[in-house]
Order: structure tokens, then C-alpha cells, then sequence
């Protein structure tokens, strides 16, 4: 399920105006339950529409009901942050999926270290965030498949980790069909996430079998 998220205080100046930087640990200790990240010090907000939360949670519930019936590992959803290794980041995927043997990276406050798969539904505000910084981010951390959702758009790229330590855009054959190699099992019909209204979960469980 969707993590309600706490509404950002309304006595936080527009974004322009923010310049004092905070610790890692004032982040945490200052933002918990808000959508936010923090980048070398600074605080950034995050906001989200409707269509933005409809299909984290069509992802996540999709992604949860299999990881959690094989026994494959946790699903995360935003508010709650990944740090990554070396990097002065730390990052708010909407969608992280954590394998079993990381479990240990799992947080009171954050995932320490990468998410196996993190995945990002982008909004206008996000998009070179998400398409730039975070690609390049992520890959340098290790996140081993990282999934960009832009539903105004139409557009969806799977991107996997290879050996070189960067991403290998994943081909969408003429199936139209995903299949990730982290989630075992999991698959995606792409032309399901502009559907309106998205499917149901147990239209997609009878499509993997499941039901």
C-alpha cells in the first residue's frame, strides 16, 4: 500500500528562497513522514498528483503481491529514502523493491545502501531530476534496474546495470511486454500503466497465472 505522506509545512519558503543547508541527520530527523530529499545539504520537496500516486500504487501492489508470495523480498514506497554509498544524496524513490539478502539494509528511517529496483513515476517538476541526476546516481550506487514511468508522456524506460557500472536501456519487444530480471516473475504489459482506469491487481494476477 501507498504510505500516506505528511503535507510539507506551510511556513516552508518557496524553493528559491531556501539556501540554509542541514546535516544528514537534521534531514532525517526534520523530515520524517514528508515527501523530501536532500542533495549535499539541501532540502528539496517533492510533490505528487493523482495520476502520479495511481500508478505507484498500481507498481507497488503489483511488484508487493509477487515479492511477497515468493518470497522474493520487501517493497517500499515513498515517504521513506535510500541512501547511497559515497554519494552526498539522499534519494526518495516512489517505488524501491529490496531482495531478501538485503534486508539488512532496511532502516527504521531509510534503506541503507541501494535498492535492488527503484522506480521513479516522473512528474513535470521531476523529470530532469529523474532522467539526469538520478539515472547517473543510481547506476553509480548500484541500484540494478531503475524503471522511469512518465504517464503525461506515454513513455516508460527500464533501464538495467551492466558490469561497466552504468545502465543498459532495456528493449520493449513487439509484445509491448517488460520483464524484469531482479523480480523474478515479474512482468508488464507497458500499455497497461496509460490505461484509464489502470487494471485491476487481479486482472494482472490472472494474467501471471497467479489467480
Amino acid at each position: 500500500m501507498v504510505t500516506q505522506a505528511k503535507p510539507i509545512p506551510s511556513n516552508i519558503p518557496p524553493r528559491s528562497k531556501r539556501r540554509k543547508r542541514i546535516s544528514m541527520d537534521a534531514f532525517f530527523a526534520q523530515t520524517e513522514g514528508v515527501y523530501a530529499e536532500w542533495v549535499d545539504g539541501e532540502v528539496i520537496y517533492l510533490t505528487v498528483t493523482d495520476p502520479h500516486q495511481e500508478r505507484v500504487q498500481f507498481l507497488s501492489m503489483t511488484m508487493q503481491y509477487l515479492a511477497e508470495e515468493s518470497d522474493l523480498g520487501l517493497v517500499r514506497t515513498a515517504p521513506y529514502s535510500m541512501k547511497l554509498p559515497n554519494w552526498p544524496v539522499v534519494r526518495e524513490p516512489d517505488i524501491m523493491f529490496i531482495s531478501s539478502e538485503h534486508r539488512i539494509r532496511v532502516t527504521r528511517n531509510y534503506l541503507d545502501g541501494p535498492a535492488d529496483i527503484a522506480v521513479e513515476v516522473i512528474s513535470p517538476e521531476s523529470r530532469t531530476r529523474d532522467r539526469r541526476d538520478k539515472l547517473f546516481e543510481y547506476a553509480q550506487g548500484g541500484v540494478r534496474e531503475y524503471w522511469l514511468i512518465d504517464y503525461e508522456r506515454r513513455r516508460a524506460e527500464f533501464n538495467r546495470l551492466n558490469d561497466d557500472g552504468t545502465y543498459d536501456l532495456v528493449f520493449i519487444g513487439a509484445d509491448g511486454i517488460f520483464r524484469s530480471e531482479v523480480l523474478i516473475g515479474f512482468w508488464l504489459e507497458v500499455a497497461w500503466l496509460w490505461q484509464e482506469p489502470l487494471p485491476k491487481l487481479k486482472t494482472v494476477l490472472q494474467a501471471w497465472g497467479l489467480l
